[in-house]
């Protein structure tokens, strides 16, 4: 078991979580893995393959498994982190007694993470094509076909990140404000967030 001083570090300044982060951080290290700090975050890995990130919010800590759609949930216990989330899949907790409690079930869905690594099982993603265009952005595309262009030659990553976003919106009107605002960088061929 072998600790990261980056780690120890981001351990020391944490405003909250301190206590569970260890509680976390100690139980995922005796499965094995390699600590690293990733996205200033505790990230543990196997072969320099990316296993779990210790991760804390306002209303509860998590262990997030980058590969967690493919693990089995005997427990229910495997949330998604978001309503898009395809791949990954949380365990939430909100005291350090509750880490614990659930120490040996953590240990065993940290090691059938490290499992599934070592398959080569792969996420089956949806693919972009599958995701709904909004009729506003479909109408966009009508009146600039330069900008359906420009959109499709985004990389698909882009592409879904923009679909999922204007889609978000509930009224149509904030649907087109979106579009309009970000209709300069899909034509200069930028993503929602570059």
């Amino acid at each position: 078991m072998t600790m990261n001083p980056k780690v120890d570090e981001y351990l020391r300044e944490a405003r909250s979580w301190q206590e569970e982060f260890e509680k976390l951080r100690m139980t995922i290290l005796d499965c094995g893995l390699t600590e690293e700090l990733k996205w200033n975050k505790p990230c543990y890995m196997y072969k320099n393959k990316n296993i779990v990130i210790i991760q804390g919010f306002k209303e509860y800590c998590a262990v997030m498994f980058f590969r967690g759609a493919l693990l089995n949930d005997p427990n229910g216990i495997l949330v998604r982190p978001g309503e898009n989330s395809q791949a990954q899949r949380q365990i939430r907790f909100t005291d350090a007694q509750e880490i614990m409690e659930m120490k040996t079930v953590l240990k065993d869905y940290v090691n059938q993470a490290v499992v599934v690594e070592k398959s080569g099982l792969e996420v089956n993603f949806k693919k972009t094509e599958e995701f709904i265009i909004p009729e506003e952005l479909q109408t966009k595309f009508n009146e600039m076909p330069s900008l359906k262009s420009a959109f499709y030659t985004l990389t698909p990553g882009r592409q879904r990140a923009y679909i999922l976003y204007f889609s978000k919106a509930k009224q149509s009107k904030t649907r087109e404000a979106r579009i309009e605002k970000y209709r300069q960088n899909i034509l200069d061929g930028k993503g929602l967030n570059d």
